[in-house]
């Protein structure tokens, strides 16, 4: 028995270098002795799950986590069965882990279930169950009413749906209770407008939001509205020289290039259009606020370091 933390300084160090099979005898090890006190088997446990998670081998590790249920460890089981609930994808039993840790020493778990509700209703609308999908959906927005992905979706899926007038409600909520996050759907806002004959109620919405929160993607929106305008054109030049005076950025001089004034040779133009576009496409991506991963897309959990909510709705250049 003396000898245990010597096993599991042993163990601990082969791990920190990467020799998990290791590891991962010195621990298995220790739990075959007969002679091990229960707090230092469940010590043993612990470490072994945890070689398993950084080894990779999480079918190996569920199982070495799942020994630790309902013990001293059991927080830290729960926590990390729930990390493989999110890796595997599989939003239910992330669902039911989520909840039995909601309101305990970890804290609310409200906003990530409201995530997996979110998942599960994207699983649903791809299997055509449109119903599972509304279900979900309301059970997210039950569980974190100020999150902004649940009233996202359901924006989405009206304007999918031909309900334009709903999304525009759904998305009209989501600028009161998360205005950063409508910028992530203002150009389906005028979309939704223009569909729904909602056009000027929109612009002034978009006016609105674009005093208060001066964003390129309010004024692209903007300029959708203004695309069958005779004067569409001017107006737009106009906006993109207002906010390059006051927001100078690359990605609001690619908007502006993209109305070439008349004495510009077309030749000229299409160069330095090009020239602005290479410039700008490092900026053009979203960084996780967590871990610093960058992507060209919007996640709503990051890929890198799996935390939720973690990008901010504007890319970098914006930051």
């Amino acid at each position: 028995p003396e000898t245990a933390e010597l096993h599991f300084a042993l163990g601990n160090l082969f791990r920190r270098r990467g020799e998990f099979a290791r590891a991962v005898r010195v621990h298995e090890h220790l739990l075959a002795r007969s002679d091990l006190r229960a707090p230092e088997r469940e010590r043993a446990q612990l470490a072994l799950a945890d070689d398993f998670m950084k080894a990779g081998l999480f079918d190996h590790a569920e199982n070495a986590w799942r020994a630790l249920e309902g013990g001293s460890y059991d927080r830290e089981a729960r926590l990390a069965l729930l990390t493989l609930a999110e890796r595997s994808r599989d939003w239910r039993r992330a669902l039911e882990l989520a909840e039995r840790l909601d309101g305990g020493s970890a804290g609310s778990f409200a906003t990530r279930r409201a995530h997996y509700e979110c998942e599960l209703a994207l699983a649903a609308d791809a299997q055509g169950r449109a119903d599972d999908a509304d279900l979900a959906l309301a059970r997210a927005r039950q569980l974190a009413p100020g999150a902004a992905r649940a009233l996202v979706l359901s924006g989405q899926r009206l304007q999918r749906a031909g309900r334009d007038v709903e999304a525009l409600a759904a998305w009209d909520e989501l600028r009161a209770v998360q205005p950063a996050a409508f910028l992530l759907v203002a150009e389906d806002y005028a979309a939704a407008a223009l569909a729904s004959q909602r056009a000027p109620a929109a612009r002034q919405t978009l006016q609105a939001q674009y005093a208060q929160q001066p964003a390129v993607e309010l004024l692209a929106a903007l300029d959708r509205l203004d695309a069958d305008d005779p004067h569409g054109p001017a107006l737009r030049a106009a906006r993109w020289m207002r906010h390059l005076g006051q927001s100078p950025s690359l990605g609001a001089a690619g908007h502006l290039l993209a109305l070439p004034p008349a004495q510009w040779v077309p030749d000229g133009l299409q160069a330095l259009r090009t020239a602005v576009a290479q410039a700008a496409q490092p900026l053009q991506r979203f960084r996780c606020a967590a871990c610093g991963f960058e992507a060209q897309h919007y996640f709503w959990q990051c890929p890198g370091c799996l935390s939720w909510d973690s990008y901010p709705p504007q890319r970098i250049e914006a930051l």
